[in-house]
Formats: C-alpha cells, structure tokens, sequence
C-alpha cells in the first residue's frame, strides 16, 4: 500500500485516492469500527463504546468522488456495562426496538489535499434526518481497499434523545469511524 501520511505537495498521481478507481465497493465490517464517547456525570466522565453490527457500500465515479451508505445496527452497541447498553437501546436514547438501524448516507466524497476528503451526507437516526459534513482522512489506499477515517460530533437532542436525568450528561457524542471497503468483482 502507498504512503498516506506525507502527500503534501505531490502530484495527484501521489495522492492515496488516486489508485482507487471508479467501481462498487463493499464496507469489509471485520476491518471497520464505529465507536463512540460521551461525557456524562456532569463532565465528570467518559462512557464510550462500540457498534458492533455495521455495514455498508459505495460508488466511486470515474471524477475521483464518491458516495455512499454506513449502516449502524443500534441493538449492536456495546459499553463493556449491560445495564447501560440495555438503557441506551431503550426509548430514552436508540430506541432499538422500533428503530432498529441508523444509517449515514454520503451524497459527496470528495479528494482534497494528501489524504484528506471532504464527506457531505445525512445521518438518519430514529426518523430524523440532519446534514452533516465533515472532513475525513484516508488511512490506506490500494486499486482494491481504500479505508478511511474520521471523527464526528452529533448533538443527540436533534435527534429526539433528550433524556438527561439531573442534567448528567454533557455535551455532544463524538462518533470515530474507521471504514474499510473493498472492490467489489466485476
């Protein structure tokens, strides 16, 4: 795999996303990670944890750009504390039951400098669906894997979790993503 830490001012033959051509690609789940962190305790602490169900496939067109879709099974998420994930699944936050999955569908994935991109899309989570654009980095890149990284805060308010007993938790969650796909066969 080429170098993706140090593409500044070379070429765009250098840059990573270069030698990812145009074709269908397929979120590789064992290789991705979607986790997240919280301050709750009034600041006081961290809770984080993990979404272990995932999926997702993309597009990359013959300009270079992308687009996409990340799906997120909510009964999925783990925080290493049952009783908080069974909490977090209920009506009060994902509420699993009636919403199974959330999903982030990129509309733009667009090459920057080096190894960065620009990601344009929406999240959907419990029926709502908010814009968001972020930037995002290219970790590797080959003709058949490209993984990307990127860091995201979501405000749960906007999404209907607004439970916060005592006014405990602080802040919005930070969502980290590591997305590996892959070429899928001609």
């Amino acid at each position: 795999m080429p170098n993706t830490t140090d593409t500044s001012g070379a070429p765009d033959s250098a840059r990573p996303t270069a030698v990812v051509g145009a074709g269908h690609w397929t979120l590789d789940p064992a290789a991705s990670a979607v986790r997240f962190r919280s301050k709750t305790f009034w600041g006081l602490a961290t809770v984080s944890g993990v979404f272990t169900g995932i999926s997702g496939a993309g597009e990359v067109l013959p300009d270079g750009a992308g687009r996409g879709t990340l799906t997120i099974e909510a009964a999925t998420l783990d925080t290493k504390n049952a009783k908080r994930d069974t909490h977090l699944r209920s009506a009060d936050f994902f509420a699993a039951d009636a919403h199974p999955s959330f999903a982030f569908t990129a509309t733009s994935v667009t090459p920057g400098e080096g190894d960065a991109v620009t990601v344009t899309g929406e999240l959907t989570v419990r029926e709502k669906t908010l814009a968001l654009a972020f930037p995002a980095r290219v970790l590797s890149a080959a003709a058949d894997a490209v993984t990307l990284e990127a860091e995201v805060s979501v405000d749960r308010a906007e999404f209907g979790m607004t439970w916060n007993q005592l006014g405990m938790l602080r802040g919005p969650a930070t969502i980290n993503v590591t997305a590996r796909f892959t070429r899928d066969a001609a």
